[in-house]
């Protein structure tokens, strides 16, 4: 099996949370110090060896686009990676429609290629020098299926995720019997949640086509997942390393706070 290098990476919510805020501003440019939150999701994927790279804009979303383009500050900043990137290619959701319908639009880009999707509201921090995304790619190697990244979750935090209802195979793995959208927490099935790491192949779109659109008129990707675990084995991995949640402002906020613990820290051991 050929090495992924494709990577897709939703960036085209409106960011309704983060209001007013968001009327000028894609929430993926919110700073956490000194890098946007995009910033963050494309070194998480060239870091996990992913050098084709699409993102998913929206209307109102330019700034996104503008920012990976060539800087004239880019040649002396060169410490942040800007000035090496490989090419970067963007689409635009035509309406919103939910994150189902913003995958619909990777279709020509992926081709025939398994690829990742990785959220552009999401930073990943690994314990170690391997990307967290990449620990997931070598669970994708070990087993071939389908793969979803989770992680346990509060019981408070589970009504804000989406669930897997999993069946445990080894340490770490389970294999998916189906997704539950943001579940009562006294019925969801587990404590496992997406954590928006998803390995997949051209198969997928087939089953992004058949679902329908539910509450608000968006797609939902569990509706597809729920029609995918019915036709083909689909392998969950729990994440190794902390995932920063940028969804809400107080979460935005969270993370910013956290970011600067780890900055002082390190001035202060220089």
């Amino acid at each position: 099996m050929s090495r992924i290098r494709k990577v897709v990476i939703p960036a085209a919510g409106t960011g309704s949370r983060f209001y007013p805020l968001t009327r000028a501003q894609p929430k993926e440019m919110l700073p956490i110090l000194d890098k946007p939150v995009i910033h963050y999701v494309v070194e998480e994927a060239i870091n996990s060896g992913l050098d084709e790279i699409l993102i998913i804009v929206g209307a109102g979303k330019d700034a996104i686009i503008n920012y990976f383009d060539k800087h004239s500050l880019d040649q002396k900043m060169d410490n942040y990676g800007l000035r090496d990137l490989p090419p970067i290619f963007f689409v635009r959701q035509r309406e919103q429609r939910g994150l189902a319908d913003a995958l619909k639009y990777a279709e020509h880009f992926t081709g025939d290629d398994d690829f990742v999707v990785l959220l552009g509201d999401t930073i990943y921090k690994s314990k170690d020098n391997k990307t967290v995304t990449s620990k997931i790619l070598s669970a994708y190697e070990r087993f071939h299926h389908p793969l979803l990244a989770v992680e346990k979750v509060s019981k408070e935090k589970i009504k804000d995720y989406g669930i897997i209802d999993g069946e445990k195979i080894e340490k770490g793995i389970y294999k998916v019997k189906g997704v539950v959208e943001k579940p009562d927490p006294s019925k969801s099935p587990s404590n496992l949640g997406i954590t928006g790491i998803y390995v997949l192949g051209s198969y997928f779109y087939d089953y992004l086509k058949m679902i329908k659109p539910g509450v608000n008129g968006e797609f939902q990707l569990a509706d597809a997942y729920n029609l995918l675990v019915k036709g083909m084995e689909v392998i969950a991995a729990e994440i190794e390393g902390t995932r920063y949640d940028i969804g809400t402002k107080e979460l935005w906020f969270n993370t910013f706070i956290e970011f600067s613990k780890n900055l002082s820290g390190n001035r202060t051991s220089k």
